[in-house]
């Protein structure tokens, strides 16, 4: 499924920045970028676009005004060199905003905020097809890796690193615990201590603070217990 992109922007360089960052990603595709927010009304009136990369200060309409005016289910991502409209922007609405010039490691946490809100939206029929086709990408060393939600057995943190542990390998990533567990999907991923988020389906067997996932026994954080307890046992009385 390609997720299709729209880029609004009057300034060619900073179009040319988002183009190179989605040239990455094989299922993101640019139907149209333009610098008049005016042009492009009746695509994105259409559903034509699923994401709208969309500048704020532009010389014939400013982008949030544009925005107000949308009556479209397109997710929005404003990309601005400013960062005081972040909050009127949320008010939107907006999947997300990006501060330029654009790093690509934060653009990257773009990317997947995108793919699951799309995956949702198309509204895949099966719920284990959602899972298995839902992915996360991942910088490693020096290259994208794409991991399948379906495929993470637990993450532990690793200071200023984490270590994905997979049910085929494993991932040294430079990335906080924190961050990365804001992009799982709470439905299927759980933190159960400052070092580690599981996914709740691969528990094995679980024994006071300690539960097996694979061949590792984790431990349940104190503050995590109550909570994680609750999840994982609810969980399977669901799956039975």
């Amino acid at each position: 499924m390609k997720i299709k992109c729209v880029i609004i922007d009057d300034e060619p360089l900073a179009i040319k920045v988002i183009e190179n960052h989605l040239k990455e990603f094989q299922n993101f595709e640019v139907i149209g970028t333009f610098n008049n927010p005016i042009i492009p009304l009746n695509l994105l009136e259409n559903g034509e676009a699923d994401v709208l990369f969309l500048d704020i200060n532009m010389p014939k309409m400013n982008g949030l005004d544009f925005a107000k005016t949308l009556n479209t289910k397109t997710n929005v991502v404003i990309t601005t060199a400013y960062r005081e409209y972040a909050v009127e922007s949320y008010d939107l609405n907006v999947l997300d905003y990006l501060v330029k010039p654009i790093p690509f490691n934060r653009f990257l946490k773009t990317i997947n905020k995108i793919t699951q809100k799309v995956h949702h939206q198309k509204g895949i029929q099966k719920e284990e097809d959602t899972i298995n086709e839902s992915f996360i990408f991942l910088k490693v060393d020096k290259k994208l890796v794409k991991i399948k939600f379906d495929a993470i057995l637990y993450i532990e943190s690793l200071k200023d690193y984490i270590k994905v542990f997979t049910t085929t390998e494993n991932y040294l990533v430079h990335k906080s615990l924190t961050s990365i567990t804001e992009e799982l999907p709470d439905t299927n991923f759980i933190r159960i201590h400052r070092s580690y988020t599981i996914a709740i389906d691969k528990v094995k067997s679980l024994e006071g603070n300690l539960l097996e996932i694979g061949i590792a026994r984790i431990p349940i954080g104190r503050k995590y217990v109550s909570h994680a307890k609750r999840i994982i046992l609810n969980t399977g009385e669901r799956n039975r």
